[in-house]
């Protein structure tokens, strides 16, 4: 038994803007990337937490809604549990430790945005 994951006017308003979240992990994912100056690459990765910090309590409130023992919900606390540990990553002063971390932002944002849409979200 899943949880009713219709979604009324009002949380479709409140909720994340998947969209862009998606755009930002790709620009440091896609297969096709290109260099990304490092001004850019700090720009980006605070974008990326910020998409963290966004998603995290969006998607434990979403697990609340299917019973205990929910494959998917649980996944996705899995899920929110890394990418909180990947918000205490610091980067380093030079370019590759930024672009590190960034990265790693930037999986646990596609993978978050992934179970948004997996528990119900738009």
């Amino acid at each position: 038994m899943t949880a009713d994951t219709s979604m009324t006017e009002a949380q479709q308003q409140l909720a994340p803007d998947i969209e862009t979240m998606r755009s930002t992990a790709h620009r440091f994912l896609a297969p096709d990337a290109r260099p990304i100056p490092t001004s850019e690459v700090t720009t980006l990765a605070a974008a990326l937490r910020g998409h963290v910090e966004e998603l995290i309590p969006t998607i434990e409130a979403m697990t609340r809604d299917f019973p205990a023992g929910d494959v998917p919900s649980a996944c996705a606390l899995v899920c929110c549990r890394e990418a909180r540990m990947r918000l205490g990553l610091r980067p380093g002063y030079n370019s590759p430790g930024q672009m590190t971390v960034a990265m790693k932002l930037a999986r646990s944002v596609k993978a978050l945005c992934d179970h948004y849409r997996i528990l119900g979200g738009a």
